[in-house]
């Protein structure tokens, strides 16, 4: 992956903790996903970037069929995953990977609440979660730490991708 590894410098630059290069058929998105955000998530319908108003898992699946790689960018609690994804789609595409497109985690904080249309598009994306991503299948699979955080004091991972060609 010697020819992306300016973008994972430039994601570790922004404050990831990692990145790697994955293949995109690794990404896993599954129904089950956006049930959890529904059904156990405060934020569920609070946001333009949240379930019911992002995509589906099934337009996930079909979307990610576009891409062959997808660049896996790892932070902790302190780490502004989107923004680094927003960023790096933008300098990725500028770079000539026109279908190059982010995705953060968790939901939207840029505005103390949503308006009916969003007033951040540069700067808003959806989470994997809230696209149906399974986040622990498609980590696990690719070889960073995540595990199910038992206690309020338990250090987590948060993860984003940027799909490019």
């Amino acid at each position: 992956m010697r020819g992306y590894s300016k973008y994972i410098k430039r994601a570790k630059e922004l404050g990831a903790r990692g990145a790697k290069v994955i293949p995109a058929k690794s990404i896993v998105a599954a129904e089950w996903v956006r049930m959890k955000c529904q059904f156990g998530c405060d934020g569920y319908g609070g946001c333009l970037t949240c379930p019911p108003h992002s995509p589906t898992p099934e337009t996930t699946r079909r979307m990610l069929g576009y891409y062959k790689r997808g660049l896996l960018i790892r932070g902790n609690e302190y780490t502004d995953i989107r923004s680094i994804a927003v960023t790096l789609e933008r300098e990725m595409f500028l770079d000539g990977y026109f279908k190059a497109f982010g995705m953060g985690a968790g939901p939207c904080n840029l505005c103390e609440e949503c308006a009916e249309t969003c007033r951040h598009t540069e700067k808003t994306r959806p989470s994997l979660e809230a696209c149906g991503i399974d986040v622990y299948t498609t980590v696990r699979a690719n070889g960073y730490p995540i595990e199910v955080l038992k206690t309020t004091d338990c250090k987590g991972n948060y993860y984003g991708i940027v799909l490019f060609e």
